[in-house]
């Protein structure tokens, strides 16, 4: 079985800096980014030790899709995707905080109201509702965007009261947050899907703030089948996902889940073969076209030309 792209080591006329993160190899210049979507897997916060084939691809043709489809709700960073693991686009100023948007009690939201905490990053939650209920209208659970260690959560007081962004700034944030879910709600539901909770990133282009980074894809959004959906609630059963979660189980039920002492097991070219078919499977199912496989072949030569060619 071919390996997937592990990582890139590309020096480009005009580059100015370099940034590797767990999946993406980020190339920085005066006024742009080229960001290549590598083959890195992550989980736990841990990268695993092998490469999974097509990944890169799909998440970065999923985030390119959705970017181009919203692009006229909210303006965003890209300037064009010169080959399938590619985006370039406008360099921005960061803001220092993920909008992480909630539409479902789910995951860490349902760990919170678990434990019996009602409120969520300042926001109340009702009493009464069960993992995976709908909640009364989506809200917003900001986190800090950590330069190491863990994201944690944070208020809209204390991120205004802490002079992390303007109040001006953050109701921009908001309103887009809104904009964007709204869409991406609906362009789940057209393929039967339902989008549970997701998280967006902003940026500062001069003085206006842009959508950076990826958007809506199984690595960053939570997705429920609709069908269905209603029966396993009344059952009290788990919701049939459609994300990346099918990693982590596979890790869990190895005995890994990144703590200390515990080792990754084996990836097999058996298991690296499936969850490359899982990742191709998403990819299919959330943008309802046909995946089309790169050619492997020359691929960082191909890569590295791509980029030169647009920066």
């Amino acid at each position: 079985m071919r390996d997937g792209i592990k990582e890139t080591n590309f020096n480009f006329p005009g580059q100015v800096g370099f940034y590797r993160g767990k999946v993406r190899d980020v190339y920085i210049f005066e006024d742009k980014l080229a960001v290549v979507a590598s083959d890195r897997i992550s989980a736990f916060d841990v990268v695993l030790p092998r490469a999974i084939p097509y990944k890169g691809q799909v998440l970065n043709q999923i985030a390119f899709h959705f970017l181009n489809a919203t692009k006229d709700v909210v303006p965003n960073w890209v300037l064009g995707s010169p080959h399938p693991n590619v985006t370039i686009g406008r360099r921005c100023e960061p803001f220092k905080v993920e909008m992480v948007i909630r539409g479902y009690l789910a995951g860490h939201a349902w760990r919170t109201y678990r434990s019996g905490k009602r409120e969520l990053c300042g926001v109340t939650l009702p009493e009464g509702l069960k993992e995976n209920d709908p909640l009364p209208f989506p809200i917003i659970t900001p986190t800090t965007k950590a330069d190491e260690g863990h994201d944690e959560d944070i208020s809209k007081a204390d991120i205004l009261g802490n002079g992390i962004v303007s109040p001006a700034d953050y109701e921009k944030l908001e309103s887009y947050t809104h904009a964007l879910f709204a869409t991406g709600t609906e362009m789940a539901k057209e393929k039967g899907l339902i989008l549970v909770d997701t998280k967006y990133e902003f940026g500062k282009y001069g003085d206006q703030i842009l959508l950076i980074d990826e958007i809506h894809t199984p690595d960053s959004s939570r997705y429920f089948y609709a069908d269905g959906y209603e029966e396993r609630q009344q059952r009290g059963e788990a919701q049939k996902q459609l994300s990346k979660e099918f990693v982590r189980q596979w890790l869990i039920a190895n005995g890994f889940q990144g703590l200390d002492g515990q080792q990754i097991p084996e990836m097999t070219d058996e298991i690296v073969q499936d969850i490359s078919s899982r990742y191709i499977e998403l990819y299919e199912n959330i943008t309802g076209e046909s995946f089309v496989k790169d050619s492997l072949d020359n691929i960082n030569e191909a890569i590295q030309n791509s980029i030169v060619s647009h920066t």
